[in-house]
């Protein structure tokens, strides 16, 4: 059996693995990258570039349909969903070249397999060592230190698996290929509205149920109203509070029929199919984490500020380890954790100061605290908000539904939170994660001169009107 020594392992090649192989690189550290399908992860090939990849190819039909708006008129606009596909998989493959030519800028060793922990053994004196397993061949790796960065699967309902064809996973609705005339959504949360969001512009008609009291419910409270109100505006029925039923679920000739309860009622509803998304699993099953002192609560791995497990040489980021779900989380938790192996002085991350982002239609991004949240801690707020209706590129962009708002600390003026809903919130929100990252107030934002027409005014009259100051309400 074949046996290799490297400094650094790394269970997994998603954006978490492979960044965090590429800044152990360049510290010096000989890293192998251990994954048993291609490098990019759940992010790349099933996740965040080609779903996205679809939204940009449902929001340009959605406007050359609405063409006349603008002056320009389409004749016989049509939605041809094989050449969306195909460009969402062009997409795809060109990023995953990109990723395998960095590992081979960075000597970063790629070994395909299957990757287990291993006990102390002959191998080893401490757990860490991994053995790989490709068919039947198999080989064993004695690293320094060891990265779990396995990631995450959809989560099915208890009781009703994927099946691929009626009850779908947001994995198996990448593979459309042709779409449903009717989709039943199981949750609100950011994956159940950017695909709500995308189908309804593809014409399929969409029902969206989610068991809380209001859609996406980690963001502000009234985002989650705007977007409701605008889904509704746009032909999707969206029911909240409502909790779907399992053992009701039936197939029919032409779809499938599920229950789900509503106060005490019990509601049928008929579509061509189901999609599931109320979450995601830790994948820490088949690790071989039995063989360590890893400790694992509530299906997620756990792990210090540092990301160290209790194995003292084994990390854990990502997906695997609950909290923030999102690539751009695990990457820097990645980083994070390479860099305390390398005995370089981390700071833990702040993840209230990380922002969240929905790729819907308008899109939604947050950083920092609620409203709510920040009342629960005791702050007494002052707020300011500011609607796009009222700024200049999104009325020539004809997208100008939705606001930001921004929440500071009435004592301090410190900024808190800042909360858009808009156009081209997910970019927008870099600038409201800065000033928190500097720990800016909403005074300083205000009075930074934002060029004109843009849609960042937005948040220069967000960040007065905190004071009472907008300029243009």
């Amino acid at each position: 059996m074949a046996e290799q020594s490297f400094d650094l392992v790394v269970l997994g090649g998603g954006t978490g693995g492979y960044v965090a192989a590429i800044r152990a690189a360049q510290l010096g550290l000989s890293v192998a990258i251990v994954e048993k399908d291609k490098l990019g992860g759940t992010c790349l090939h099933r996740g965040c570039i080609p779903s996205k990849a679809l939204l940009r190819s449902a929001e340009l039909f959605a406007d050359v349909k609405n063409g006349e708006n603008y002056g320009v008129s389409a004749e016989k606009v049509s939605f041809h969903l094989e050449h969306a596909m195909a460009r969402k998989q062009s997409i795809v493959e060109k990023l995953h070249r990109g990723v395998e030519f960095l590992m081979k800028k960075n000597r970063v060793e790629v070994i395909r397999g299957y990757g287990r922990l291993m006990g102390p053994s002959i191998f080893s004196p401490q757990a860490g060592a991994v053995r790989v397993e490709n068919g039947e061949e198999s080989q064993i790796l004695t690293p320094r230190f060891t990265l779990i960065a396995t990631g995450s699967s959809p989560r099915a309902l208890p009781g009703l698996p994927f099946d691929g064809k009626l009850v779908l996973s947001s994995d198996d609705a990448l593979q459309f290929e042709r779409l449903p005339n009717s989709i039943l959504i199981v949750g609100g949360g950011a994956i159940g509205v950017e695909w709500a969001s995308m189908l309804s512009d593809f014409g399929v008609q969409v029902t969206l149920l989610e068991f809380l009291p209001r859609l996406l419910p980690q963001e502000d409270e009234e985002v989650s109203r705007e977007v409701e109100k605008i889904l509704k505006k746009r032909g999707v029925a969206v029911q909240t509070g409502a909790k779907v039923i399992p053992d009701s679920f039936r197939k029919q000739n032409d779809g499938m029929e599920i229950q789900y309860d509503l106060d005490g009622q019990q509601i049928s509803i008929q579509a061509d199919c189901m999609m599931v998304a109320v979450g995601r699993s830790a994948n820490v099953d088949n690790l071989g984490i039995e063989a360590t002192e890893i400790e694992i609560q509530r299906g997620v791995i756990q792990v210090d500020e540092h990301y160290r497990t209790r194995e003292h040489n084994i990390f854990a980021i990502g997906d695997v380890i609950g909290g923030l779900q999102l690539a751009h989380v695990a990457a820097h938790e990645g980083i994070h954790a390479v860099e305390t192996m390398a005995g370089l002085h981390t700071h833990p991350l702040v993840y209230r100061n990380i922002a969240r982002c929905t790729y819907s239609r308008p899109e939604v991004a947050s950083v920092g605290w609620t409203e709510s949240e920040a009342k629960e801690a005791g702050y007494q707020l002052k707020i300011g908000k500011f609607p796009f209706s009222s700024i200049g590129k999104a009325l020539v962009h004809g997208e100008a539904e939705g606001f930001v708002k921004m929440i500071a600390d009435r004592e301090t003026d410190d900024l808190l939170g800042v909360h858009i809903v808009g156009p081209h919130a997910t970019d927008l929100i870099s600038e409201a994660g800065l000033a928190l990252f500097v720990n800016a107030s909403a005074w300083e934002i205000g009075n930074m001169i934002h060029p004109h027409p843009t849609l960042s005014e937005t948040l220069g009259e967000a960040a007065l009107a905190v004071d009472g100051l907008a300029l243009h309400m």
